[in-house]
């Protein structure tokens, strides 16, 4: 590699991993706020894990849409690219997420009170950001995904 293909592909790099990094923090919060609703209303792990995948999509969506918004960006156009740019991304995650949750024993069972809890959910979000991030890579370099978002943001002036 010369010295620009390997400036980009560190700069490709750098940017899925901000990408990953971004989802995975979405992902989380849908993740917890959807156990915490589980448990307190007593819902099934079926229904817990509906809850936070809808959450996880709801935090991720709107964590990257905020920005578009602030830089000037119509919310539904802002809301339309973030769908296209972050729904692979979060969907692998989730399903990473879920099935280590779901084969640690015990873990679907776990409140937040309870150890278990906080030590599989650092586990399943780790390997989700590890799953995700070979995705978020992929589309960038097909100039897609968080590819889209970056490509909205410049078109636009911050203020």
């Amino acid at each position: 590699m010369n010295d620009n293909q390997t400036h980009h592909h560190e700069s490709t790099n750098a940017m899925a991993v901000s990408a990953t990094l971004h989802c995975l923090t979405g992902c989380a919060i849908g993740e917890v706020l959807g156990l915490i609703i589980g448990t307190a209303f007593g819902l099934s792990n079926g229904i817990t894990t509906l809850i936070a995948i809808a959450l996880a999509f709801v935090f991720g969506f709107g964590l990257s849409t905020l920005p578009l918004v602030k830089a000037g960006i119509g919310f539904v156009v802002a809301l339309s690219i973030v769908v296209a740019a972050d729904t692979l991304s979060i969907t692998t995650m989730e399903i990473a997420d879920n099935l280590v949750m779901y084969a640690i024993p015990g873990a679907m069972h776990a409140t937040l009170i309870d150890p278990l809890f906080w030590i599989s959910m650092p586990v399943a979000l780790t390997i989700a950001f590890f799953a995700a991030l070979p995705v978020n890579k992929y589309l960038l370099s097909k100039n897609k995904g968080h590819a889209l978002t970056m490509n909205a943001m410049g078109g636009h002036k911050h203020h």
